[in-house]
Parts: structure tokens; sequence; C-alpha cells
């Protein structure tokens, strides 16, 4: 669920530069994996602090990438839908990091959220930052992703598509060829959902 303090700081970020949130950030271009000519394009919209999108990238995303994005069945896309600050700062982080890095960032970071995202006291960003130099980005860079505002317009911008568009309201939200199913669904669901042309 969306809360109060993000919708004022997303408020607060789009009005002061919308035109910038809508540029065309090479950054903010497609994150996705598969064949662009599968039969199906999985859009997945998740916040890098819901522990449901954590429970479905950790469980059930290696399975789904090896038995159908692997096999050319679906291709899937990524898209931002940050549900708070550090969320929508980790989301930028993930953007500075060229596509092809990208999946395995998100993954680190899905797989470590008890350290940096619920851990009590942690000091999310410098959690996050460890994950990122880990990864393979400068602390300089992450300094500057971190702190880039009209990066993190432009994922709130992709975000409000997301919740005009597919009337997204929760985290992760599955979109099969346009028909919406949200929460964390097991493979059996989602490879039921994908076969539904």
């Amino acid at each position: 669920m969306l809360d109060r303090r993000t919708l004022i700081v997303a408020g607060s970020l789009l009005a002061a530069g919308p035109a910038l949130a809508q540029a065309q950030d090479p950054r903010m271009a497609e994150r996705s994996v598969g064949n662009p000519a599968a039969p199906m394009t999985v859009l997945e919209f998740f916040s890098l602090t819901c522990s449901h999108c954590g429970a479905f990238h950790r469980d059930t995303w290696p399975r789904v990438k090896a038995e159908l994005v692997d096999t050319g069945k679906i291709r899937m896309v990524w898209r931002d839908f940050p549900l708070d600050q550090i969320s929508l700062r980790a989301h930028a982080v993930a953007r500075a990091f060229p596509a092809d890095r990208y999946d395995a960032f998100i993954s680190a970071l899905f797989a470590t959220q008890d350290r940096w995202a619920y851990a009590r006291g942690a000091d999310n960003k410098a959690e996050i930052g460890k994950i990122a130099v880990l990864a393979g980005m400068s602390p300089a860079a992450f300094e500057a992703a971190w702190a880039d505002d009209d990066l993190a317009r432009a994922i709130l911008a992709q975000r409000q598509v997301g919740e005009q568009e597919f009337r997204v309201q929760a985290t992760p939200t599955f979109v099969f060829n346009r028909r919406v199913v949200s929460g964390n669904i097991p493979f059996d669901r989602f490879a039921r959902e994908a076969q539904t042309l």
C-alpha cells in the first residue's frame, strides 16, 4: 500500500519539475529480460522495500526465468513502483546501473532486504551503498544516483503511469498482456496466467 510520506514526497518532486520527469533519460529505458518476440510480455510493478516483492524474487522468479523467460515463452519487463523514500532512492541506484546488470542488482537487493530494508536501526543508505559497490558501482556514482532528484522524478512519473494505465495500487502487480494480477503469486499461478493469451 502507498504510505502518506511517499505521496507527499512524490507530489513535491513531481511538482518541482514535471517536464524533467518526462525527459528521455536513458537510465529510464526499459529494463527487461527475454526474447522481444516472445508470445507474451509480462510487466511487473514492484517496490524494492516490499516484502511480497522480495518473496516473489527470491522464491518464484528463478523458476519463472528458467522455465518461462529462458525458454522464450515470456518477456519480463520491470516497472518501478516505489512505496517509500528508501525504495525510491534504491530504485534510482538500480536505474544507474547498465541495463545488463539491472536484474542482478535488484536480485541482490531483494536477497538482502532483511539487512537494509527491515533491520532495526540500520543505515539504509549505507547498506544499499555496500551492495552497489559490490555490484561494481563506484562510491561516487552511488552518491550521485542516490541524490539525483531528476531521476527520482522520472521514477515517480513511471509509477504514476502504472497507477493511471493499470490501476496499480499494491506491489507486486503483474500485467499479463493487459490483464492485471496483484500479489506474490506462486509459480503455478504465474505460469497459468502467462499461458492465457
